[in-house]
């Protein structure tokens, strides 16, 4: 199988995608911002069987992206999969956003997807393969208080998804989008009440149970594998029926 990559591997959704790629046969090149948690996902990753590299690095830092594609590819071959997972999200009322928190955000769901969608497909263009799947949020279609700039770089992942696949369909680069729903990660830690989050968050769903991080990457799974084939430019919502396109 191929190389696959995944940023944010540290956190509990990237694991999870990690696990599955390597479920899959893939060989995982694996980064995160944080360096522990990185190191339990590269770990599990080995423990279930498949050859994995962990490289700590901040994607607001271009040249932290391409030495690690060069280190992944020096190490394991070139990329086939790519998944930007990574991102961050501070809650802060629009009025009060600084244009330095706003650079920062867009620097890493961004910026930080473009840089390495390139280089990975730079290395996939070799081949005349590869898959790329950007993971946006549900946050992009009904907007979300105090996450102005996040959700902004949500909907960018979107346009970006399409424009990718329109140029680099000729090249077999088959490109698409996750936005998950909610799952109970550390990242409902920002509300102040987790449980009404949580209760609140399964009322809006029509399947009334939480999703599981799993779940989300079975999809990811299909959308770099052989059955999604002829399949590019979509976005696959992953939210128990919160949001309906």
């Amino acid at each position: 199988m191929t190389i696959a990559v995944v940023t944010g591997a540290g956190g509990a959704l990237g694991r999870a995608i990690a696990l599955r790629l390597a479920a899959d046969g893939h060989s995982l090149a694996l980064t995160d911002v944080a360096a522990e948690p990185l190191a339990r996902t590269v770990e599990e990753v080995r423990a279930a069987g498949a050859k994995a590299t962990g490289t700590v690095a901040d994607l607001r830092d271009a040249g932290a992206i391409d030495a690690f594609f060069a280190a992944a590819r020096e190490e394991l071959g070139p990329v086939g999969v790519l998944v930007n997972n990574a991102a961050i999200y501070p809650t802060t009322p629009f009025l009060d956003v600084e244009l330095a928190e706003y650079d920062e955000v867009h620097a890493v769901n961004q910026r930080g997807y473009w840089r390495c969608a390139q280089l990975a497909a730079r290395q996939m263009a070799g081949t005349g393969e590869g898959a790329i799947v950007n993971i946006a949020s549900i946050t992009m279609h009904g907007g979300w208080e105090r996450l102005a700039s996040y959700v902004a770089t949500k909907g960018a992942a979107v346009s970006l998804t399409r424009a990718l696949a329109r140029e680099l369909g000729p090249l077999g680069i088959r490109v698409n989008a996750v936005s998950p729903g909610a799952f109970p990660t550390a990242a409902e830690e920002i509300h102040e009440d987790p449980a009404a989050y949580s209760a609140q968050v399964i009322e809006r769903q029509s399947l009334k149970r939480r999703g599981t991080a799993a779940e989300l990457a079975a999809v990811v799974s299909f959308l770099t594998g052989p059955d999604s084939s002829f399949v590019t430019g979509q976005t696959v919502e992953v939210n128990g029926g919160w949001v309906m396109t």
